[in-house]
């Protein structure tokens, strides 16, 4: 059954978490004590071996060993491939869980669109509604242990009342080899074309808004069925399994306590693994089972949730979901069809501003102002000239033109004019003839001076006769 503590942590408080720490069912104490005493008692052992077992001249080779095993340690990158790894798998251990299929949408579409009160109306609202939640008992059969021990076989979902007999040998004679959990929604759109057929769905929107609903629902069994096909890559999980294992192992020689190598007192930096000089000199030392503690428990931690369909303490309650889907969706579809509580006026009838009674320990709440926006409160300068509203000058928002070389820029000039340019040129008319204003203006507008200049020479000369383009 899944640990819950959300109500231990409604509310933070001074060793809110320290509580949470005594629990032994789904702890990490609980995952993690074997591999955590097999760790102590093999340090302890090698710890004591090394003190009382080992010569003068084996003592030195096993500290030359342990400082080597030591420096060897610190080269494996286990925080970077452990975290991400552990990433990687609490996200998709949260997909699967809203892979899940549920029926909820579903049922209340089937509520809607399927009716009739009378015995007919009834059969197809509770079979359409059983065939979703077959079709989830089957691919959940597929992927969770918990749900194949209680239906090892058809013949015990026939019994549990998700199946009847013609149904299963109608099931049992398709043949396939892939999974049939989609059998029972391809049932459902056929049983839900001929309620369609027979006036009980009655128009075509409401048949596609429930097909629509069906291939969410269906949707999401196929994806619980990819997510136990498709696993983590299994190089990666061996990477991070062996470089866990890999730093342990040179942790139990790395890190015990040796004595240093001649001219260490000179030299501190030799005194590696063991403790330096005055140092507590400890057969088992705290700080080496914190840290396994620590990266061992991070990586049992990615080994329960891995595979949420198992039979870890924290692992779905997938027997439970089925309990309430089939109940839930039987009551809605069935108890609560057609059958609703009169219309009455609400208490807040009359009332412009209705405002719910607070009880006394939540009437402080209903003291405090409404959020209003972040910037309500802001306090403006009181400088009347800085709340003119001005008008923007359309020139002013206009781009200065680049720097043009000549040649450049009479090529570009010869550029077709904008959208913006031609809507100006509201002063003729398409097929009338070009004026000299006229030009003049294309001119200036196009980013040509001498053009512009030139025309108003020769319009100046000419008075204001149209030129044909």
């Amino acid at each position: 059954m899944t640990v819950s503590y959300t109500l231990k942590v409604a509310e933070a408080r001074f060793g809110g978490f320290s509580s949470l720490l005594l629990r032994w069912r789904g702890s990490i104490y609980k995952l993690l004590y074997k591999e955590f005493l097999l760790f102590a008692a093999l340090y302890a052992s090698l710890s004591v071996t090394y003190r009382l077992l080992l010569t003068q001249e084996q003592r030195h080779v096993y500290a030359q060993v342990a400082r080597y095993c030591n420096r060897s340690a610190e080269l494996i990158p286990l925080s970077f491939v452990l975290g991400f790894y552990v990433t990687l798998v609490v996200n998709r251990w949260w997909s699967q869980y809203t892979s899940i299929p549920l029926p909820d949408q579903l049922m209340c579409v089937i509520s809607a669109s399927v009716h009739g009160q009378d015995q007919r109306g009834r059969l197809l609202r509770r079979t359409l509604i059983r065939y979703a939640n077959l079709a989830s008992v089957l691919v959940l059969r597929s992927v969770s242990t918990r749900v194949l021990k209680r239906f090892p076989t058809m013949e015990h979902v026939v019994d549990a009342g998700f199946m009847s007999q013609e149904e299963r040998k109608k099931f049992e004679s398709l043949k396939s080899d892939f999974n049939k959990y989609w059998v029972p929604c391809v049932w459902f759109t056929n049983l839900a074309a001929q309620a369609r057929r027979e006036g009980r769905v009655r128009d075509d929107i409401a048949l596609c808004l429930l097909l629509e609903e069906l291939n969410k629902y269906r949707g999401k069994c196929s994806m619980l069925f990819h997510y136990d096909w498709i696993s983590i890559p299994l190089v990666y999980t061996q990477v991070v399994t062996i470089a866990v294992y890999s730093f342990f192992g040179l942790s139990l020689v790395g890190l015990q306590s040796v004595e240093p190598e001649a001219g260490a007192a000179n030299s501190p930096e030799l005194l590696e693994p063991g403790p330096a000089v005055g140092d507590l000199d400890m057969y088992v030392p705290l700080t080496t089972l914190l840290q396994f503690f620590f990266y061992a428990g991070w990586l049992k931690v990615a080994e329960q949730i891995i595979n949420p369909f198992g039979e870890d303490d924290d692992d779905f309650e997938t027997n439970q979901l089925i309990d309430r889907n089939l109940q839930v969706s039987l009551l809605s579809v069935d108890d609560m069809y057609q059958n609703l509580p009169p219309a009455e006026k609400d208490p807040y009838w009359d009332e412009d501003q209705p405002q719910p009674p607070y009880t006394v320990a939540t009437a402080a709440e209903s003291l405090r102002p409404s959020f209003l926006g972040s910037t309500f409160n802001l306090r403006m300068s009181d400088e009347p000239e800085l709340s003119l509203q001005v008008e923007a000058s359309p020139a002013a928002a206009r781009p200065a033109p680049a720097a043009q070389t000549p040649l450049l820029g009479r090529l570009l000039g010869a550029r077709a004019p904008s959208p913006a340019i031609s809507l100006r040129n509201f002063g003729r008319a398409r097929g009338a003839p070009w004026t000299p204003h006229l030009l003049r203006f294309r001119a200036e507008e196009g980013g040509d001076p001498e053009i512009a200049a030139r025309i108003e020479e020769e319009g100046s000369q000419s008075g204001d006769e149209a030129l044909e383009p």
